[in-house]
Parts: structure tokens; C-alpha cells; sequence
């Protein structure tokens, strides 16, 4: 299993309603950055959720259900069902995460416009021990 973070501003599209839909479609990402992440992307990959805007924090986790695929609406864009994993039992804001000095390299710290990335092995190592409720 491989392990991404996509970015959501809450008020377009919150864990919240991943949890109550159950699963949704992932699109709107336009940066070819991004979309290079999400063509890596495999059946049962793990997706964390990251809500952006004032939250700026991590959230819960998903999945990669089935294959990506091109967007029929326009084919320079990738997308996947995200499929509801779990919360986590509070969020763990971006603010704590630089302030571990850990994480230079780690695109959500250096690179923080950036919606949907990998998330190096180092982090998703942290993230467990961190937040005991992350069991993907």
C-alpha cells in the first residue's frame, strides 16, 4: 500500500460528507503536479485527508477504490473514488507537523499550494505513533 494526502477545502467537500456518502468521485484537481500524484495511484492506496482553508489539519484517511481513470470532461485530468476509511480522533494541524522539523522535504511543508501528493514512508511512520486512532 502507498499513501497520498489530498486536500479539500471543508466547505466544498469535508470529511464530513466523505463519512455520510461513503465514497465520491475525486476531481477538480488541475495542477499537473498533483495530477501526476493521482496517476500513481493504485486500488487500495491510502489517501489522508487534509482540510485546508483555516483548518489546515489532517483529518482521517481514505481509499483508492478500483483503477484512475480520465476524466471524460476533460482528459488532461486523472481521476478515483475515494472511498470513507476513519477520523482521526483530533485533527493534527500543519502548524505541529512543521514545528517537528521532520518534514522539510514532505511536500505539505514545502510546497503548501500543492492539493494531492505521496507521503513519504518517515510521515506515515510519525502519523501512527502520533495519532493512535490512524489505522489504515
Amino acid at each position: 500500500m502507498k499513501f497520498y494526502l489530498a486536500k479539500s477545502d471543508p466547505l466544498t467537500y469535508s470529511m464530513d460528507e466523505l463519512e455520510r456518502d461513503g465514497k465520491t468521485v475525486w476531481d477538480g484537481v488541475k495542477s499537473a503536479q498533483a495530477q501526476q500524484a493521482i496517476r500513481l495511484m493504485q486500488d487500495g492506496d491510502c489517501v489522508i485527508c487534509y482540510h485546508s482553508q483555516g483548518q489546515a489539519a489532517i483529518v482521517g484517511w481514505g481509499y483508492v477504490e478500483g483503477d484512475v481513470w480520465v476524466d471524460a470532461k476533460d482528459p488532461k485530468m486523472s481521476v478515483f473514488v475515494y472511498r470513507f476509511g476513519g477520523r482521526l480522533a483530533e485533527p493534527i494541524g500543519l502548524k505541529e507537523i512543521k514545528a517537528t522539523g521532520l518534514f522539510g522535504d514532505f511536500a505539505l511543508v514545502k510546497q503548501s499550494r500543492l492539493s494531492t501528493m505521496a507521503v513519504p514512508r518517515e510521515f506515515v511512520a510519525w502519523l501512527k505513533k502520533r495519532a493512535k486512532t490512524f489505522k489504515p
